[in-house]
């Protein structure tokens, strides 16, 4: 099986750099990549940037270059206090990408723009717990004012990469599996990580240290 992971963050990807420094990086048009071989699977990790633009580029990218059987999303997200624990790791059934702004009619973008994944593929049981789930996406951090119409809408945390990367996926009927561990807590009034990048980077990698040592886990199970 041909897999590729996308890594989004800058600070996620110094911190992958970091955990498996035997790396031997490469350019791509989006920036880094690497060939890793974890535990037996042959895996080609990209450097994605963070955001819509960069997320959509470069998961295109891959479908295009590599052609592969999986495509794997690890990285970070805020999670909405009450719903989820920090700590938890997200597992992304559905996408919404909520900073569209349309005032000339109702023609239902923020629709438009929603995924839904399928992941029937998966293992079953799952081999770790996940809090399953839909992701809020845009370019940029989670607006405290904006926190009660996110959950409205039933979204239990936030990232900037999730909603493109499901997009493009979808539309080229790609698997995608997206994972993301909460490494801070956002409620209507605060965001514990803001103004504070070093905590940030400290947790972003504990975050992909866990998530690169469950994921030959997830791996091993997927059915055909």
């Amino acid at each position: 099986m041909k897999i590729s992971v996308i890594i989004s963050a800058i600070a996620e990807w110094n911190a992958v750099k970091e955990i498996f420094p035997q790396l031997q990086i490469t350019p791509s048009p989006f920036g880094e990549a690497s060939d890793l071989h974890l535990k037996g699977r042959d895996l080609k990790l990209y450097h994605g940037g963070w955001g819509k633009i960069s997320s959509a580029g470069v998961i295109q990218y891959i479908i295009d270059h590599d052609q592969p059987d999986l495509i794997v999303n690890l990285g970070t997200c805020g999670g909405f206090e009450g719903l989820v624990e920090l700590g938890d790791v997200v597992l992304v059934e559905r996408t919404f990408v909520y900073d569209i702004v349309e005032l000339m009619g109702d023609l239902n973008i923020l629709e438009f723009y929603a995924s839904t994944l399928d992941l029937s593929w998966l293992p079953d049981p799952q081999p770790h717990p996940t809090r399953r789930g839909l992701i809020a996406s845009a370019d940029g951090d989670l607006p405290p004012e904006k926190i009660a119409y996110l959950k409205s809408k039933g979204a239990i945390a936030g990232d900037w990469e999730s909603g493109a990367l499901a997009w493009v996926a979808n539309r080229n009927n790609t698997r995608l599996l997206i994972l993301r561990g909460v490494s801070d807590m956002v409620n209507e009034h605060a965001g514990e990580v803001y103004d504070n990048l070093s905590m940030f980077e400290e947790r972003a990698k504990g975050v992909m240290e866990k998530l690169f040592d469950q994921l030959p886990d997830w791996l091993v199970g997927i059915k055909n």
